[in-house]
């Protein structure tokens, strides 16, 4: 499978020389087409870092970073701008979704910005709710929603462009058990159905037990990656709260 996201030894500096702190370390690795990694450490690992240099918000100091065959550390402003649009879909914590629009306004934005017939957006946006469980609350504004649904339907706008990968920063911190579980299930129907490609950074290990695999980040370095295999999600828990302990606790 072909690599969509490739990290090449990139390192992250901040401060001024006599003040520096290193974020990122020469930290390598690659994510292929249709996988769903995610991204675990301590506060102060790096792992925000990491997410921020990926989503073209934050740059590297120095070192490669390849999204679909196009290197981005090599990009200026304008360019970053467009790539971010195109390539990249987004998924936050705090849901990011404008309270004026109705859900499906919400996810349909980015199509309409691009100026695409009404009737590919509203068959492209009713097949991401379709997806993602969320046909019924198509016509409600964001206080109308839980918050599961309001993740959701940040999910399907992500989704609804095609981007080649999908950044999710903590998406199930603000919500419930059963929310979180909901929006859990519905990113590995992605993964599986679409054939998307996500980067999921958490703190949560019943949410990275649904991964296929994890990277573990120690003091801006790569810890230790663990593949989910042929493991049951009991067993890719258990496995997951082992490098954990290493890592010094759970609360990452």
């Amino acid at each position: 499978m072909a690599a969509i996201l490739q990290a090449e030894n990139i390192e992250k500096y901040y401060g001024n020389r006599g003040n520096l702190t290193r974020a990122l370390a020469g930290l390598s690795f690659s994510v292929e087409k249709g996988e769903y990694v995610g991204v675990m450490g301590a506060s102060g690992s790096g792992k925000t870092t990491l997410l921020n240099c990926i989503a073209t918000i934050d740059t590297v100091t120095s070192g490669r970073i390849f999204i679909d065959g196009r290197d981005i550390t090599e990009m200026g402003p304008g360019s970053l701008a467009g790539f971010r649009r195109e390539k990249l879909g987004f998924i936050f914590q705090d849901f990011n979704l404008l309270d004026t629009l109705t859900a499906y306004e919400n996810i349909a934005l980015a199509l309409t910005i691009r100026r695409r017939p009404p009737r590919e957006i509203d068959a492209r946006v009713r097949e991401a709710a379709e997806l993602l469980g969320i046909t019924d609350v198509l016509q409600r504004y964001p206080y109308q929603m839980s918050g599961g649904q309001k993740q959701r339907v940040a999910g399907a706008r992500a989704l609804i462009t095609n981007p080649a990968l999908i950044l999710a920063d903590e998406p199930t911190g603000a919500l419930d058990s059963k929310s979180a579980r909901a929006l859990l299930e519905s990113l590995r129907r992605l993964v599986r159905e679409k054939n998307a490609t996500i980067l999921m950074v958490t703190h949560d290990a019943f949410a990275a037990g649904h991964c296929d695999r994890i990277l573990f980040i120690r003091d801006g370095r790569l810890f230790h990656q663990l593949p989910r295999g042929g493991d049951t999600g009991k067993q890719f828990f258990d496995r997951i709260m082992e490098v954990l302990r290493l890592l010094g606790g759970e609360d990452v």
